[in-house]
């Protein structure tokens, strides 16, 4: 139901196109490391993960599952509440290795949390928490995904990410993902932490790129 939603709603919010590396999949027990920038951008990454064919787990913070009706929509569908400092926060990757090992997709943000600034503008992901690599540390292929442009949509203070949504099917700003081709983390948890950061960021990198030359238009392309 969600990816639905997200599948329905993101075109609206903007204009919303998807590139795909050479040998990306999102093959079954895969998890997708999505760079994390905006509120709205989950709902991005849900549409895009769906245009592939897939319906994806997602670890999210616990907060979302006190909301009445989306709390319930979430725990039908099997996505896993994060309890951040907390003794329960590894609850959250146990129960994201046996969605794993079911064949589903799991979308886990390595970051953590959103970055502070307020301004508009997209940055290269942030430093990466270890719970991507511990959970990647039976050999699950890791899909980087990098997004750019939801900062269009959403940021900055409360009533500036309100407005934004609320003016975004005007304002129609532009919003890429770019999907990359899968890797295996190696090493220790901190070699396989900066791996997978090396990729999102390579990823977003792309997208950002995209999205700039869409922007430009063909006439101004180089």
């Amino acid at each position: 139901m969600l990816s639905a939603v997200a599948s329905a709603v993101v075109p609206v919010l903007g204009r919303f196109s998807v590139s795909v590396e050479e040998g990306a999949v999102l093959a079954p027990g895969s998890i997708v490391a999505p760079n994390h920038s905006s509120l709205v951008d989950p709902g991005v990454v849900l549409a895009a993960v769906r245009r592939l064919g897939v319906e994806p787990v997602v670890l999210a913070t616990a907060g979302l599952w006190r909301i009445p009706l989306l709390g319930r929509v979430l725990a039908r569908e099997g996505h896993v509440p994060v309890h951040r400092g907390t003794a329960r926060a590894a609850e959250a990757l146990a129960a994201a290795a046996e969605a794993l090992a079911a064949g589903r997709v799991v979308v886990i943000y390595p970051e953590g949390r959103l970055p502070r600034r307020v301004d508009a503008a997209d940055g290269p992901p942030g430093p990466f928490r270890s719970g991507l690599a511990r959970l990647a540390a039976g050999g699950a292929p890791v899909v980087p995904l990098g997004q750019a442009g939801a900062r269009r949509i959403s940021s900055g203070s409360t009533a500036k990410q309100l407005a934004g949504v609320l003016t975004a099917p005007l304002r129609r700003p532009r919003v890429h993902v770019h999907v990359g081709a899968p890797l295996v983390l190696r090493g220790d948890v901190a070699a396989a932490t900066e791996q997978a950061r090396t990729a999102v960021t390579r990823a977003w990198r792309t997208a950002s790129e995209q999205l700039a030359g869409a922007r430009r238009g063909p006439e101004e392309q180089v």
